[in-house]
């Protein structure tokens, strides 16, 4: 398998496992789809989740910051959830349980990234400045998963729902989407606006 799936840190799987045996937690999460579940669940697929805060033009290396660990919840053949852990003062802990899109997407990415020849290190990278998820297809696979940059050569590969203008699914070097990315967020130049008579300043 081409792709190299970093093990999570112990002590958040360990507090998944809490999580998921814990009826108050389950019946509190909202998720509907992880409460009607008859049978098993288990945590599968640990992805680190690096955050890009702030897109800049013409930075050859952006550095990421880590979020936390995403596990997907699997109940037989499908994965019906998702948990996301933090790192706090006393180490990783649970954050909570959710569904939706992202789960669905995050599978269908990974399938598809295993059907190349490449080796990589999967992870998520959320781009807050476009309500943008992407598996993140790091091309070190011995890197320690909760540190480094975007490299050029790295692969991005945008979940479903992904931003207007960008097609969800289709993988991107990075070198090649922070361009498209960078004139998502810039603002259009204001066209130049013919004087008035009697405003800024202009003879009346």
């Amino acid at each position: 398998m081409p792709l190299h799936v970093s093990p999570a840190p112990a002590p958040a799987l360990r507090s998944v496992l809490a999580a998921l045996g814990s009826p108050t937690a389950v019946r509190e999460a909202h998720t509907p789809a992880l409460r009607s579940v008859q049978g098993p669940l288990s945590p599968e697929l640990p992805l680190p989740v690096h955050v890009l805060d702030r897109i800049v033009p013409n930075e050859a290396a952006p550095r990421t910051r880590l979020a936390g660990w995403r596990f997907l919840i699997r109940s037989g053949e499908r994965a019906v959830a998702a948990a996301d852990t933090m790192l706090t003062a006393d180490g990783w802990t649970f954050s909570h349980f959710f569904e939706g899109p992202y789960i669905v997407s995050t599978e269908l990415a990974v399938r598809q990234a295993e059907s190349t020849t490449t080796q990589y290190q999967p992870r998520l990278l959320s781009i807050p400045e476009l309500y943008m998820l992407t598996l993140w297809l790091h091309h070190d696979i011995a890197a320690d998963a909760g540190g480094g940059a975007l490299a050029p050569t790295d692969v991005l590969v945008p979940l479903a729902p992904a931003p207007p203008g960008i097609t969800a699914y289709r993988p991107h070097r990075v070198a090649e989407l922070l361009p498209v990315m960078t004139l998502r967020i810039t603002p259009a130049p204001l066209p130049d606006l013919p004087e008035l008579p009697g405003l800024l300043g202009s003879p009346a």
